[in-house]
């Protein structure tokens, strides 16, 4: 019987059977092979966090509200980071043949049934490692954060956080002609971006961020601040740390109120601009030529010519059978795990265990770092 992974209540999960859907004309059944896990949106889910547990979100409106809820525990099959190759066509399916590779987005489940036409427009490169597959969205989520932050060439970008997106948006904003400065209090994470081409890696946990990013500016700031935290604290300094009248980008996943923002401070006396990068939508000023698609099919395209390096950022794969465990390591040790990717191969993912070894080495390094 199938598998997928359930959200029981709050940091517990477990792997649970489902039925295998049944095959339209039109569709394709794709057996997954690898499956990502969101170390900061899933992450609320698996938590508790989410506001989508203890509000409801109204289409209509674009308000959450009390009294109801849009999700609630169970939950089954949360994720959207998966790779997978067809096993079986509709007698209509047209454009793919059975043992393509399909990226996509469809949960940390062992099946998925797709729209033949979708996932015909999301094949992989043969020659390209499965891998890769599992960063469309997420992809997609760092090249959104680029557009939504406006980078000019020669200008100096300071990204804060380099989780999996802010490592994806660091590479994209160089490409983008920038001088890049990344900023992170885990020491693998660091050595990881500048192997990645950061010109210049900060510790957070060394304080003083802003007052380094001006002595590295001749005193102007950073042009452009990227928050990818999801941690108000990060971006309150993300906010000092902006040149006068410039940008900062906020794309973590805030939770809670926001203890540690003071918009009384640099934020209004710097007229400092903070612009939501969310994954939903472009720019306006984008929107009648960019979509999700082109996001997710232009950082798959990049992966592939080897111009942006995807499955680096992978520290651990770990059998489907195991993902328990590895909501723990990423919700207990986050400083001991980057990119944590389910195989539902045992036998690929034992294999795998030993290429991730210098992922993990860094992971191991980013705990004396925390530590220090």
């Amino acid at each position: 019987m199938p598998s997928v992974i359930r959200f029981t209540s709050p940091h517990e999960s477990e792997v649970v059977e489902e039925p295998l859907a049944p095959l339209g004309p039109d569709q394709v059944r794709l057996r997954t092979l690898y499956s990502g896990i969101s170390a900061g949106t899933e992450l609320t889910a698996y938590r508790g966090s989410n506001p989508y547990l203890t509000k409801k979100w109204e289409d209509d409106s674009r308000l959450f509200v009390e009294g109801s809820t849009s999700f609630s525990y169970p939950v089954d099959g949360w994720g959207y980071e998966e790779v997978g190759e067809v096993t079986e066509l509709g007698a209509e399916a047209a454009g793919l043949a059975v043992g393509d590779r399909v990226w996509g987005t469809w949960g940390h489940r062992a099946y998925t049934v797709q729209r033949a036409d979708k996932a015909a427009a999301r094949i992989l490169d043969p020659a390209a490692d499965p891998r890769v597959g599992i960063f469309s969205q997420i992809g997609a989520i760092g090249l959104n954060v680029v557009l939504d932050a406006d980078i000019h060439v020669g200008e100096t970008v300071a990204v804060f956080g380099l989780g999996v997106p802010g490592q994806i948006a660091a590479q994209l904003a160089r490409l983008n002609g920038a001088r890049v400065i990344g900023v992170d209090n885990i020491a693998g994470r660091r050595a990881l971006a500048s192997e990645l081409g950061a010109d210049v890696v900060l510790d957070a946990g060394e304080g003083q961020v802003a007052e380094r990013i001006r002595d590295l500016t001749g005193g102007r700031g950073a042009d452009v601040c990227l928050e990818v935290t999801g941690n108000y604290r990060a971006l309150h300094e993300a906010i000092r740390s902006v040149a006068y009248s410039s940008r900062v980008c906020a794309a973590g996943f805030m939770q809670g109120d926001g203890v540690g923002l003071r918009l009384g401070e640099e934020f209004h006396h710097n007229r400092v601009q903070v612009v939501c990068s969310q994954i939903s939508g472009v720019a306006p000023a984008l929107q009648h030529r960019w979509d999700d698609y082109r996001l997710a099919r232009t950082a798959m395209d990049l992966a592939v010519s080897g111009r942006l390096r995807l499955t680096d950022l992978i520290s651990h794969t770990m059998p489907m059978a195991e993902a328990p465990a590895a909501f723990r390591l990423l919700d207990e040790h986050p400083e001991q795990a980057l990119q944590v990717v389910l195989s539902f191969d045992e036998a690929a993912a034992t294999s795998a265990a030993g290429t991730s070894a210098a992922g993990t080495s860094a992971a191991g390094t980013s705990a004396a770092g925390a530590a220090a």
